[in-house]
């Protein structure tokens, strides 16, 4: 017997589990299938989960912005559910984005005006009293080890810092989804794991379901895909909507490492959320009194897209794709020995392998399709951790205006935020759009 529902949601990750969420409370009888054992152990499990307001265009700063509220106030936004596993905690450390040459900070600062996100401007000197540890030197461009100039002494001094108080991260991503899963299973939303779907079913050009590995066919109006690095996969699945985007997703290997704090210093406890295009890194503090040291995507880094099924697959040391490089290793933790030059850099790589979920612009799409009832959640990895659970309500009133007959291609919808008096045209993440030259082309989105 086949199964019913008013809407699936393919992918159980920080991004999937908000719009079954939001979905449920609309009225939606929803079924979300993941090929994780769980939620949140896709991609979202390797996540950096870092919560800041800086990025390239006034929308990407807006939702942010709003997202910080949910992060703030977790457990309203949660119905103050209970969860077996407890529940995720944000470490609103702050967030202290570098004044370089790597990024337009000028813009980001216009942007935060324009939104009325609060922030601080920090000289060098607060920056050496709020992180005693930095060298607040200027070492752009970016380079990489192999570089000759790489070890050149630097002659300049950065131009200090912009400091946004409710930054900061959570402390566990997979734990943030499935804590969204049980708020969402309060209002009555179905979840099944282990479960592969290979086929999105339609008929004259209008979703009727999908049906997964072991041939289960599940049949809903309204298919909604949230894929992560599987999105484009998904997408192609779904007749004539791959040729309908002019914006494409792909999937792409990154690299995150972690170092020991120098001696003396606390950054477990002390410590910031940093993004520093001085030196091609951002960075956060991780169990252990670690920091978590992640690339910015400059451009003498290699970008490797891959195939997400043969990445995965190799999860377990079987495969090659998910062991640490030692070239990009050495790349990031020598960039930011720069900045920390005190920096514990061990004889053997640690840290994560994982897969982002980019578009060609690095902003993602959400939208609607080409075909009717088949609706795009994808390309957020890397940059949209944060938004999530805006993201949720703001896919749900899209789809919930879609079904009852608003034309999005040619009248956007406008989302009015919760909490920032403040309309976003939802236009912008459109499938349809031109390459957004304001991107940074990066994880900053």
């Amino acid at each position: 017997m086949t199964q019913k529902y008013d809407a699936i949601i393919i992918g159980a990750g920080v991004i999937g589990t908000p719009i079954a969420y939001e979905l449920s409370k609309l009225g939606y009888k929803t079924l979300t299938v993941d090929k994780q054992p769980d939620a949140g152990e896709g991609s979202t499990a390797g996540s950096c989960a870092i919560v800041r307001a800086h990025y390239s265009t006034e929308d990407g700063v807006a939702l942010a912005y709003e997202g910080f509220k949910y992060w703030l106030d977790w457990e309203n936004y949660l119905g103050n559910v209970k969860d077996e596993k407890g529940l995720a905690k944000f470490m609103n450390t702050g967030s202290i984005l570098l004044k370089s040459e790597g990024h337009d900070w000028r813009k980001v600062k216009k942007h935060y005006d324009a939104v009325g996100v609060q922030y601080e401007e920090w000289d060098n000197d607060t920056i050496k009293a709020k992180v005693p540890v930095a060298d607040v030197h200027k070492f752009w461009p970016v380079r990489r080890p192999e570089d000759p100039k790489f070890y050149d002494e630097p002659t300049e001094m950065l131009e200090g810092a912009i400091f946004c108080p409710e930054g900061g991260y959570v402390n566990d991503p997979a734990l943030s989804a499935h804590n969204i899963m049980r708020a969402a299973e309060t209002h009555g939303a179905e979840f099944i794991f282990n479960a592969e779907v290979v086929d999105i079913r339609s008929e004259n050009n209008k979703v009727k379901g999908i049906t997964l590995k072991d041939g289960t066919r599940i049949d809903a109006g309204i298919v909604v895909n949230v894929g992560g690095p599987h999105s484009y996969k998904v997408t192609q699945m779904a007749k004539g909507v791959w040729e309908g985007c002019n914006i494409k997703t792909k999937s792409l290997r990154h690299e995150v490492m972690y170092c020991p704090s120098p001696d003396g210093y606390d950054y477990l406890n002390d410590g910031y959320h940093m993004s520093d295009g001085d030196v091609g890194c951002y960075t956060r503090p991780e169990v252990g009194n670690m920091f978590l040291i992640g690339s910015e995507d400059p451009e003498c880094d290699k970008r490797e897209i891959v195939d997400p099924d043969e990445f995965y697959a190799g999860r377990g040391g079987h495969g090659k794709d998910n062991v640490l490089t030692d070239e990009q290793w050495k790349a990031q933790c020598y960039r930011w020995a720069k900045r920390v030059p005190s920096l514990q850099v061990p004889n053997q790589p640690k840290g994560v392998v994982d897969l982002y979920d980019i578009s060609d612009d690095w902003i993602p799409i959400y939208d609607k399709s080409d075909m009717d009832g088949f609706y795009l959640a994808i390309g957020t990895s890397g940059n949209q951790y944060k938004n999530a659970p805006v993201v949720g309500r703001m896919m749900a009133e899209l789809i919930d205006a879609c079904e009852k007959g608003r034309d999005h291609d040619n009248d956007p919808f406008q989302y009015d935020f919760k909490y920032l008096t403040r309309t976003i045209n939802v236009g912008f993440f459109s499938r349809k759009r031109e390459i957004n030259q304001d991107s940074s082309f990066s994880v900053n989105g």
